[in-house]
């Protein structure tokens, strides 16, 4: 046996936590961490991932365990968690990946649509990841995965309501990540720019647009680097470090 072989065979496994078990996103991070660990997906209709289990099974997945999580349900997202906790000893990986991208044509006419894309993508996460916190602080380790976007990097006219809730959680969660420095418990923060998959089935790929696996490779080479952030593809930062300065007259006839 191997060196690399045996180190594999004898390391501790690990619990690797997705909230939004249908991600794409998400479920490929959790296939490429998948080897030996316990995977559990949390997601609404918990019963239906018969898909998502087996494609973690088939990536070497010691156990697969399912749970019921609605990321809107505030009140709930303790008790989701210490469950999750109870069951398998601790959280060493989790990856935050829920979101919806809304309709923001829709939302500019109906305030109760702009509502709910602002409290998926924004409201729900600060809940979540301030309950992952307290969670990760008292086992003294543990991972945060949190997905950002582009889109708030600097917020376009053309999605401003979904890139609002972006510009704010990535704030949130920057300052999360300075909150637990010397903790044990590190964050990575992921800005993905325009990626293709079922989110955004239908619409126009933007410049420099990504797949779910490319964002996933990325990640996880984060992750295993120890980074706090990354931009996938890595171009945009420079991008937008000069589209920031952009005049706003030019901005705002920036598409999505």
């Amino acid at each position: 046996m191997r060196a690399d072989q045996l180190c594999q065979a004898h390391r501790m496994a690990e619990t690797v936590l997705v909230l939004g078990g249908r991600s794409e996103i998400g479920l490929a991070v959790a296939r490429r961490l998948a080897a030996g660990n316990t995977v559990v997906l949390a997601a609404r209709r918990s019963a239906d991932l018969d898909a998502e289990e087996k494609a973690l099974r088939d990536a070497g997945a010691a156990a697969v365990d399912r749970v019921e999580f609605d990321a809107d349900d505030l009140d709930a997202h303790r008790a989701v968690l210490l469950d999750v906790v109870r069951r398998h000893g601790r959280l060493d990986v989790v990856v935050v990946a829920f979101g919806i991208l809304g309709d923001q044509a829709r939302a500019e006419r109906d305030p109760a649509h702009a509502v709910e894309i602002v409290h998926t993508d924004y409201v729900a996460h600060v809940a979540v990841l301030l309950h992952l916190a307290a969670i990760l602080r008292e086992q003294g380790h543990g991972q945060l995965v949190v997905f950002s976007s582009v889109a708030g990097a600097r917020v376009r006219r053309a999605n401003f309501v979904y890139g609002s809730a972006k510009a704010g959680l990535d704030g949130f969660a920057s300052g999360l990540a300075d909150s637990l420095h010397g903790s044990g418990v590190r964050l990575l923060l992921v800005r993905p720019g325009f990626v293709v998959g079922r989110m955004t089935d239908g619409m126009k790929p933007a410049p420099f647009s990504s797949t779910p696996d490319q964002v996933a490779d990325a990640t996880v080479a984060a992750l295993k680097a120890g980074r706090g952030e990354v931009w996938v593809p890595k171009v945009l930062r420079p991008v937008f470090a000069v589209l920031g300065h952009a005049p706003r007259a030019l901005w705002r006839r920036m598409p999505r």
